[in-house]
């Protein structure tokens, strides 16, 4: 069949599982474009962006220790677990569902390593798998009650993020703080790559943003799908060389204050970094992304269009509880050890970073790079407010009503674009 023969009907069998189609014309009216969609309350991670430059000045005015080399990477291994944790829950929340249990479900499955490997004498890494397991295994839970059985996610949930809180004190003990013992696992957050390394990483990087948009760029061309101006593909390798190549050469830096040096890119950068790309990739470049799109924006109609909506919907809440479980990992691997209260309080600031990136509540919109950036906010605001010595209070005050703005910026964002749920 030709491609002038092809129906909406019978889709070319490549170009269904392109999301986004591209825009034919120049960079001028890609630009035109994105500003029509941002008036027209589309804005994405902008109004993100343009916070963590707002904080940046302002800490950075408030407190001259804030914009220095040591406490950039401090925020890095601050900020590792917030990220993981934003990007889990947007799995959850493009579906316009939530996930309130993703935190203790991190807390219980790094319980359950610890005395396994401590008490237990069970090697580390069978340990840790057995973690994974178990929060898997609460995913799966989590995926049969909502898609299988129709209880609330909110109700399933914040069932399990009582109930963990409890296991979790069975597990370790009331009062029970177990050491991570496992090098491996504590260098996750101590560790650092050689100087050459982050420049390593970020060739690295480079090579495959660019593989991937060729890759992406002959998919649409062997499907007839209109690409967007090769020029738009320069412009981000050169966004990711400038803003990439400025994180290195002040990570490199030797932010020490003793006789022994302390340099280098955190070893949970890069780690980080493919986990997004993979989640990215996920989402952006399969049909299994699509549907999760679709299923946000109308479940009914993505049920009559032949889409297993309950699977997805599972599946989504798998892959949220083993990112929670990987974002307990690194909070838990940077304190070096594990209590009963693991993960209780970090899930809430999750959905913030979410929200605050741009990801909607309603569903059907948003990137795992917004709940990332939205993350780094969230992070610097602690980070910031602490290095001012305020009060506790004062942290909550602020990230509270960073959320606040966020979520009424996005409910009026649905409403200038018309897309309202009754």
């Amino acid at each position: 069949m030709t491609t002038s023969q092809r129906t909406a009907a019978a889709p070319d069998p490549v170009a269904s599982d392109l999301i986004g189609s591209g825009v034919e014309g120049g960079l001028g009216d890609q630009v035109s474009a994105w500003w029509q969609r941002v008036r027209g309350g589309e804005m994405g991670a902008l109004p993100a962006i343009a916070g963590l430059l707002f904080l940046t000045v302002l800490f950075g005015i408030l407190n001259p220790y804030f914009l220095t080399p040591v406490n950039f990477a401090n925020l890095m291994n601050q900020s590792a677990a917030l990220v993981v944790l934003g990007m889990a829950l947007v799995f959850v929340l493009l579906l316009g569902e939530i996930d309130l249990s993703a935190g203790v479900t991190g807390g219980v499955a790094m319980a359950t390593f610890v005395v396994l490997n401590v008490k237990g004498g069970v090697p580390w890494p069978l340990a840790l798998a057995t973690g994974f397991a178990v929060g898997l295994a609460t995913g799966a839970l989590i995926g049969f009650l909502v898609a299988r059985v129709g209880i609330p996610s909110f109700v399933v949930t914040l069932g399990l993020f009582l109930g963990y809180q409890g296991l979790a004190l069975l597990i370790i003990g009331a009062g029970g703080l177990y050491p991570i013992n496992a090098p491996e696992v504590i260098a996750l957050q101590n560790g650092r790559l050689p100087v050459w390394g982050g420049w390593v990483m970020l060739a690295i990087m480079l090579l495959v943003s660019g593989a991937t948009s060729v890759w992406d760029r002959r998919r649409r061309a062997r499907a007839g799908v209109p690409n967007r101006p090769v020029s738009l593909v320069w412009i981000k390798l050169f966004v990711i060389a400038l803003v990439g190549g400025a994180a290195v050469a002040v990570l490199n830096l030797n932010r020490s204050q003793s006789v022994i040096p302390i340099e280098g890119v955190p070893i949970i950068v890069p780690v980080v970094l493919v986990i997004l790309w993979a989640g990215t990739f996920l989402l952006d470049r399969t049909r299994f992304g699509r549907y999760v799109y679709a299923i946000g924006g109308n479940a009914e109609a993505a049920r009559r269009a032949g889409i297993k909506v309950r699977l997805i919907k599972w599946w989504c809440f798998v892959i949220c509880s083993g990112l929670a479980v990987m974002a307990g990992l690194f909070a838990q691997a940077r304190i070096g050890s594990v209590d009963g209260a693991a993960g209780r309080d970090i899930v809430l600031s999750g959905v913030a970073a979410a929200v605050v990136g741009g990801v909607s509540l309603f569903g059907g919109r948003g990137r795992l790079v917004h709940a990332a950036i939205g993350a780094l906010v969230i992070a610097m605001i602690i980070n910031g407010l602490g290095l001012l010595r305020l009060d506790a209070g004062i942290n909550l005050l602020v990230t509270g009503g960073v959320l606040i703005l966020a979520a009424t910026v996005d409910a009026i964002s649905r409403l200038r674009g018309g897309n309202v749920r009754s």
